[in-house]
């Protein structure tokens, strides 16, 4: 029988909203994104104190929380990593997002190692609630340096278990051409003698090398260009600008973004969907699951902007639709 490959399209919670200056409520998000007519689920790991509400809404408008995520440091935050998979399990989520900073909490980065054995423990407790851990590709993460991520696979794989990652190739993408963003963990040395490949076009990129890897399990969808313009119109509390992590997918009115708008600016960022939706049609050993739309109004991203954040998940998701439609069978 031929295998009929299946993916689902969800928006997080922190897309559904116009801008950051009015974020609704959570049952109020969820309406939005049920309504919305393009999205399968939301993404959502809730506050203690929003749980049941999310609970609620979901229910009430059938729509399911099949993804969650959070940020952690390791050395403190071990027993929230575990409340959040229990949570997750609760909701009925599949898959949850680990998005693992760079320093442990004693202030060392991070070894290779120590996030390998993060990986394992979280893989295990993560596989007894039914809750797959995908550890994320992210800016402030130890993933940061791209090279690192087939460092930690291989060390998870020598120890039998497959290793699974959240896609988010929008934080590869802004920095092509960016030798400021790949100062960053010291990737620049190695970006300039082609040990780390960025540019989607190019052989042995990353992300073609962990889409054939099969470690993509969960991915998100937030558009960015190479060398992204940072994002001027807001600030982080230490006076610096956003790092300008996503770009409008949708042509935005005049002034309500930083910079002028190229749609041919978005061709790396879509090459490497059409390469994930390829890849994942053809293989049957992909273990991709769900794609969440996640254009957001925080600092890095779209903050201080005036075009709409949920419209822009909204087009972004219908395009996704349209390409997986066309990956050929």
């Amino acid at each position: 029988m031929t295998r009929i490959p299946q993916l689902k399209f969800g928006c997080t919670g922190g897309g559904a909203t116009h801008s950051d200056t009015s974020i609704p409520d959570i049952a109020t998000k969820v309406r939005m994104i049920k309504d919305a007519g393009v999205f399968d689920y939301i993404d959502r790991s809730p506050p203690d104190e929003e749980f049941r509400d999310l609970l609620k809404a979901s229910e009430q408008c059938d729509l399911p929380v099949l993804a969650s995520g959070w940020f952690y440091t390791l050395g403190r935050d071990e027993a929230l990593f575990e409340r959040n998979i229990v949570k997750a399990r609760l909701l009925g989520s599949l898959v949850h997002n680990v998005q693992l900073m760079t320093n442990h909490a004693d202030g060392h980065v991070l070894t290779d190692a120590e996030v390998a054995e993060f990986y394992l423990r979280a893989h295990d407790f993560g596989m007894r609630h039914d809750v797959t851990p995908c550890f994320e590709v992210h800016v402030n993460m130890w993933s940061e340096h791209y090279g690192r991520v087939a460092r930690v696979a291989a060390l998870v794989e020598a120890r039998g278990l497959p290793f699974r990652m959240t896609l988010d190739h929008s934080h590869v993408i802004f920095k092509i051409d960016n030798p400021v963003e790949q100062d960053v963990q010291a990737m620049r040395a190695d970006v300039e003698s082609g040990k780390v490949v960025l540019d989607p076009a190019k052989p042995g990129n990353v992300c073609a090398q962990w889409i054939a890897a099969n470690y993509v399990a969960h991915a998100h969808a937030r558009a960015a260009i190479p060398a992204n313009p940072i994002n001027t119109r807001a600030k982080h509390p230490d006076g610096s600008y956003g790092r300008g992590i996503q770009y409008p997918f949708m042509r935005p009115e005049p002034g309500q973004y930083v910079a002028d708008w190229d749609e041919a600016k978005l061709e790396p960022w879509k090459r490497v969907v059409r390469e994930l939706f390829a890849h994942h049609a053809a293989d049957a050993a992909s273990p991709l699951a769900m794609i969440s739309c996640e254009f957001i109004p925080n600092i890095d991203y779209g903050a201080g902007h005036s075009y709409s954040i949920f419209e822009n998940n909204v087009a972004c998701a219908q395009w996704l639709r349209s390409e997986w439609a066309k990956a050929p069978r």
